[in-house]
């Protein structure tokens, strides 16, 4: 680790989460000067234990895909929801994807640490227990570009290091978003609310079978929220409850038979009624830690945009969906990723500088849509919420994600332009296929025999409602299997995501994701 922190960087990072060290290592590999500044000192503590297939493609971009398989971390196989009570789990398969898509639960300060020392081995000068304070501009900070960063750090010392590119990796703090831009926009329908602990003794869900170590959500019987439960490789569980905040503090109001409101622990406890399946996991000889119960607000918001000039946000500085799906560190990734490859071909000219904001935004809008209507999907598969509201939903985000799932919704038929409830709502109901619980392996594959492996694939074109009625017929069970097919294929560039990045135009130019000449290029069909 540097002792000192630079007066100049060519490109300046802050923050050394998964978003930050895995830019940082992606700009350092194509031989960019580096600095990192990350405010505590790791390893440090942090929630969100699920990753998800396309986890291992990101990793082998940047050579880190070794460590994580050998570090110790569980292997995930796939995901288990129980959604609605009294109807089958839905299972979803990372192993039925291939080997390449098998991803890990694992404990954030280990998985972590692991990211921001690899980024140091590639020659980031990292900077723990350096704080951001304040950016200067060259003029308003909302439409100017950044220049300089005054930092402060543990020992008191203070700096100023200037910079030619900035990357806000600052999680949910957001300092660009937040303090400057002034352009965060919260999203009430999911203003939700976390609180988790940690156990021992909890018995894994399937175990003895392929689906062993798959994390396992179920939505609680009030219709409430909903809880996760994920086994560790220290022989802990992390079990967490999400509902709305209207809920969760209706809960924590309520007094007990004793007439006192509840501790958060005893608020914690109290859930576990309305969850059948988590209380058999834990069984007899689940117990809490003590100590370990922890809340936090996982409001859900995105941004009017995601760049500027000179400078990217990625990870929770640009935008949240919710912990359903686990979608935080993957979108971190591909900001990341995306913030490198735009950066350096702004740096080579390959495109101008507006262009590359705006091929960022969109990326990012993309992959934080895409799970954004998978969470909704599943919420009103739960109860949670009878309708999106649209002023929840980011217009230029939507309007892009919609383009790309027409042929799913509508078939080709439909040209509208207009972003209505009636629109949010297709899409909502769309996704909520994903979830379908009479879809099972066994259906696919008895789909496939009868009308062909080609409309099952998910590398394969979508077929669209229209075509699908038109295929199947009054085959009920087909028509089920090939409309979650359809929205697996919708969502399949946020599984292969590297791949997907450098065969798929986006505003008329793919990623180039090879090192040594990370960039854009234009698309030539």
């Amino acid at each position: 680790m540097a002792s000192q922190p630079p007066t100049h960087a060519k490109i300046l990072v802050m923050g050394g989460g998964p978003a930050g060290s895995y830019a940082a290592s992606c700009l350092q590999r194509e031989g960019h000067e580096v600095v990192l500044f990350e405010a505590v000192k790791f390893p440090r503590y942090h929630v969100g234990e699920s990753m998800i297939a396309s986890m291992r493609g990101y990793l082998r971009f940047i050579g880190l895909a070794e460590d994580m398989a050998n570090h110790g971390f569980l292997n995930k196989p796939g995901a288990s929801f129980k959604l609605v009570h009294g109807l089958p789990d839905t299972y979803t398969s990372f192993i039925g994807l291939g080997p390449d898509f098998v991803s890990w639960n694992v404990i954030r300060s280990e998985m972590d640490e692991l990211f921001l020392n690899h980024a140091e081995k590639q020659g980031v000068k990292v900077f723990q227990e350096t704080r951001v304070d304040s950016i200067d501009f060259e003029g308003d900070p909302a439409t100017s570009r950044p220049k300089a960063a005054h930092w402060k750090r543990k020992d008191g010392t203070t700096g100023k290091t200037e910079f030619d590119w900035l990357i806000d990796a600052t999680g949910k703090a957001g300092i660009m978003s937040t303090k400057y831009l002034k352009n965060r926009l919260m999203r009430e329908c999911l203003r939700n609310v976390a609180v988790w602990g940690y156990w021992t003794g909890v018995k894994r869900y399937a175990e003895g079978t392929i689906k062993a170590n798959s994390g396992w959500f179920e939505a609680l019987t009030d219709q409430t929220g909903w809880v996760w439960v994920i086994p560790l490789h220290d022989g802990t569980t992390s079990i967490g409850f999400v509902m709305h905040q209207d809920a969760s503090n209706a809960k924590k109001a309520t007094p007990m038979a004793n007439g006192k409101t509840p501790t958060l622990t005893e608020h914690y406890l109290d859930q576990l009624q309305f969850v059948p399946g988590v209380r058999e996991l834990i069984g007899e000889k689940g117990a809490l830690i003590p100590g370990s119960v922890k809340s936090a607000g996982d409001f859900s918001y995105s941004a009017s945009k995601y760049s500027g000039d000179h400078f990217r946000l990625i990870g929770d500085a640009a935008n949240f969906v919710d912990p359903f799906f686990s979608s935080g560190v993957h979108i971190a990734l591909t900001g990341g990723l995306t913030a490198a490859l735009t950066i350096c071909s702004s740096m080579k000219g390959e495109v101008d500088e507006t262009t590359a904001q705006q091929w960022h935004d969109s990326k990012v809008g993309l992959a934080h849509t895409r799970f954004l209507f998978v969470v909704l999907g599943a919420y009103q598969q739960m109860h949670l919420q009878q309708f999106p509201v649209l002023g929840d939903v980011n217009a230029k985000d939507f309007d892009e994600a919609f383009s790309m799932f027409r042929p799913v919704i509508f078939g080709m038929s439909d040209s509208k332009t207009t972003l209505t409830d009636d629109r949010v709502q297709e899409m909502t109901n769309k996704f909520q296929s994903w979830f379908d619980p009479y879809v099972d392996e066994q259906s696919v594959m008895a789909v496939r025999e009868r009308y062909g492996a080609e409309y099952v694939h998910v590398e394969a074109p979508v077929l669209g409602e229209d075509k699908i009625k038109s295929l199947v017929k009054e085959d009920a069970e087909a028509e089920r299997v090939l409309k979650k097919v359809d929205v697996l294929k919708a969502l399949a560039d946020e599984v292969d995501v590297t791949g997907a990045m450098d065969r798929h135009p986006l505003l008329g130019y793919t990623a180039n994701i090879k090192q040594g000449s990370l960039g854009l290029r234009k698309f030539v069909e």
